[in-house]
């Protein structure tokens, strides 16, 4: 009789006062949307039309009261929406009008308080959203009455106005406005030395008032580079910029004014590979491009945010609801190099199309914690732990391609190895030799989600049993007998 160990994930990680890098790298991220991930009261039935834009009523003490389902699927972070004050309707918090207030529909400071006190009881790490690049005004333009707007409050601190029309004018993009006459966002003159000091200040006391660990920052490619190292000293923590492109060249180039930033050029290929089901070159290309660190590379892309969903982008369901290939995804996003970042409702496979159908509320489902991939990600999670926790080398160690054909994939991350496929569910039964696995010849190999044994041949490699599109992850049994992990024999 085989039966799996779950650990008490938390207990792997340690809350420092002020969170670095080196700390975050071991984290994994559930990012929640705050406005639809748990309303305060204990109610699941309260409606949320998507379509409207409107606010549908979760709160931090909401989350605060879900803690227990977020650290049941092993994360050990989680990113919140943005906190400042905003204009009627702004239910995201992309459109704040004050930066020294709250937003009153998410709570109270004492409510943000009592959720960051709770996280760190957990040992768990608090990233908060914010805005470093525009505020918001509910009218066109020639309305923007700036003296509202607080702590920026003339119109010297905002370029003059012109609209946002391609992203590909890197000037363009910094210094014009994004929005329209419904809500507008006047952009911040992030290059004047007021402005970046007066952002500074903010970004300071807000870290301090709420004890965040992190931060994820919005719209960083509509901000002058120069402008991050300031802010994210004066913040003393981890800062993950967004970067909504898919060039590798460019997206990349922002790590060297901030930590991290999420990883869309490894988004959209995990998205064709899993997805669409393009050939696992594809893969294998942008995962080796992005560990480079000369020439369209990284400079460390294990501290990359890696992602297949949020807030902003169509679900991965909403493509193919083919749960072998969802699975292969987050198995990638999970194991390989980066911190994972997974979005509320992937667990409940929800599977809303663009802005704003991806926004559904979570209440619907219950939080049931029965779903094929809450338990798929939870074990993944204890997979990344456990590895973590047995060897020191494993969140730096770079992950790298064994082997690959058009649909199947073999990576070795330290003392972790990962088959990944793109078949499918209709993928056959079979097995498969693997290359470049490195066990020692004669070892027993246990494959995780099967807990199935092999022996390793003379080349230190095993032939693994394939089956229904699903991943494999293969760890040394002498590894999981010492760290009490996964699959141990019930006599051990």
């Amino acid at each position: 009789m085989r039966f799996c160990w779950f650990l008490s994930l938390a207990s792997f990680s340690s809350v420092s006062l002020a969170a670095t890098a080196a700390d975050w790298r071991g984290k994994s991220i559930y990012q929640v949307f705050t406005d639809r991930f748990s309303l305060t009261s204990t109610g699941s039935t309260d409606a949320c039309d998507v379509t409207k834009n409107e606010y549908c009523g979760g709160t931090w003490k909401g989350v605060q009261s879900r803690l227990d389902y977020i650290q049941g699927m092993g994360f050990t972070a989680i990113w919140i929406s943005p906190i400042t004050l905003q204009v009627p309707g702004g239910y995201h918090g992309y459109y704040q009008t004050d930066l020294y207030h709250l937003n009153d529909h998410f709570g109270t400071a004492d409510d943000l308080k009592s959720l960051a006190a709770d996280l760190k009881s957990r040992g768990m790490y608090l990233m908060v959203d914010v805005v470093p690049n525009h505020m918001g005004w509910p009218g066109c333009p020639d309305t923007v009455d700036f003296s509202q707007l607080h702590p920026f409050n003339d119109a010297s601190y905002y370029h003059p106005y012109c609209p946002l029309n391609n992203y590909d004018n890197q000037t363009e993009a910094e210094v014009c406005w994004l929005g329209d006459c419904n809500t507008e966002m006047p952009d911040l003159k992030t290059e004047d030395a007021t402005v970046a000091a007066g952002m500074q200040d903010w970004i300071k006391s807000l870290v301090s008032n709420y004890s965040i660990d992190g931060l994820r920052m919005d719209s960083v490619k509509d901000v002058n580079k120069d402008f991050f190292p300031g802010f994210c000293s004066a913040a003393g923590v981890f800062c993950m910029g967004e970067v909504a492109d898919g060039r590798a060249d460019y997206a990349y180039a922002y790590q060297d004014y901030m930590d991290s930033i999420l990883d869309y050029p490894m988004y959209f290929s995990i998205n064709r590979t899993f997805q669409q089901q393009s050939d696992m070159s594809d893969l294998k290309y942008n995962l080796e491009l992005s560990k480079n660190g000369g020439t369209g590379g990284s400079k460390d892309n294990t501290l990359l945010g890696t992602f297949i969903e949020n807030h902003d982008n169509p679900r991965f369901p909403w493509s193919t609801d083919d749960m072998s290939l969802v699975k292969n995804a987050i198995a990638f996003t999970i194991l390989s190099d980066g911190i994972p970042i997974i979005y509320q409702g992937q667990e409940q496979h929800l599977a809303g199309a663009d802005d704003p159908g991806c926004r559904e509320a979570i209440w619907p489902t219950g939080y049931n914690t029965s779903t094929p991939l809450y338990g798929h990600i939870a074990y993944i999670n204890q997979m990344r732990n456990f590895a973590q926790s047995q060897s020191s080398s494993y969140l730096t160690y770079k992950n790298w391609v064994t082997n690959y054909t058009a649909d199947t994939i073999m990576m070795r991350k330290d003392i972790v190895r990962t088959i990944l496929t793109n078949q499918g569910e209709s993928g056959g039964s079979y097995s498969l030799t693997t290359e470049g696995m490195g066990f020692e010849s004669g070892e027993t190999v246990v494959e995780v989600f099967t807990c199935d044994k092999y022996t390793a041949d003379t080349n230190g490699e095993v032939k693994v049993q394939m089956s229904g599109g699903l991943p494999r992850v293969l760890f040394s049994e002498s590894i999981l007998l010492e760290g009490f992990g996964m699959c141990v024999l019930s006599s051990r």
